[in-house]
């Protein structure tokens, strides 16, 4: 048996890893051996990225990405079997920040239509055109999904559902092409603090998630890179159209839990 968790020879897409978790995903697959492909929209940052795994002694090159443009999406998967041979990993991860979300009765059609496009049809598009490249030789697909698309929120009438098609859909991918070598899974990640959003997020906010938290912390990027790293191995070769859950046990309890902990202790 060889070393576990072993991506020597693959070549693996993450979108959105130009910053936060895609960071943290392209890094960790990137150590294991894999060929990793950063994207995004930012070049110069994109470029450092690359340049950073490499600095470290691993492969990674930068493609520019915009998730909501088809020709953009084909151009990726197509450049990247032309320049590496093959696709065997495809981690939907890309999001988007600056779409419109609300209340129900307070978001526009406009700002709905924006957040579907990039949250879901993006991961559709994607995996569209990877799956043709996968049937090949088989691969590993690994959507990111969020704790929001489980239940219900204040402000996230696009956003949850969006991540909760991308779940679905997961599950669609997983029973259509299983057969042919292609496994799909989502992970959904809790709070995840990373260097680009620890100053944006409030203490009094990051106090009512660790509340809820099981474990001592907040997630990191790594959390949920070591998830897909697992996934995307041949350790997890039979393991498909699953939602697992890396949020230091958030989602495990019901909603009384943090006051029934509190009442424990005195």
């Amino acid at each position: 048996m060889g070393n576990a968790f072993d991506l020597t020879g693959k070549v693996a897409v993450v979108t959105g890893s130009t910053s936060g978790i895609g960071i943290g995903i392209a890094k960790v697959l990137a150590r294991q051996g894999a060929h990793v492909v950063v994207t995004g929209r930012r070049a110069e940052r994109g470029e450092a990225v690359a340049s950073e795994i490499k600095a470290e002694g691993y492969s990674a090159s930068f493609h520019r990405l915009d998730i909501t443009e088809e020709a953009s999406v084909t151009a990726l998967i197509e450049e990247t079997v032309k320049e590496s041979g093959r696709l065997d990993i495809l981690v939907n991860n890309a999001a988007s920040t600056a779409a419109e979300d609300g209340n129900v009765a307070d978001l526009s059609a406009e700002g709905w239509d924006e957040m579907i496009q990039s949250d879901l049809k993006s991961v559709f598009l994607l995996s569209k055109y990877a799956i043709p490249h996968m049937q090949k030789q088989g691969g590993s697909i690994v959507n990111i999904g969020s704790t929001a698309g489980v239940g219900g929120n204040l402000g996230w009438s696009a956003y949850g559902p969006a991540k909760a098609g991308v779940a679905n859909l997961t599950k669609n991918i997983a029973y259509q092409y299983g057969k042919e070598g292609i496994r799909c899974n989502c992970v959904h990640p809790g709070l995840i603090v990373t260097p680009q959003n620890n100053d944006n997020v409030p203490q009094f906010y990051k106090d009512i998630y660790l509340d809820q938290i099981d474990v001592d912390r907040y997630g990191c990027p790594e959390d949920i890179g070591y998830m897909v790293l697992f996934l995307a191995s041949d350790e997890a070769a039979f393991v498909t159209g699953q939602e697992i859950c890396v949020d230091g046990g958030m989602m495990s309890h019901g909603p009384t839990y943090s006051a029934l902990r509190k009442l424990a202790q005195q």
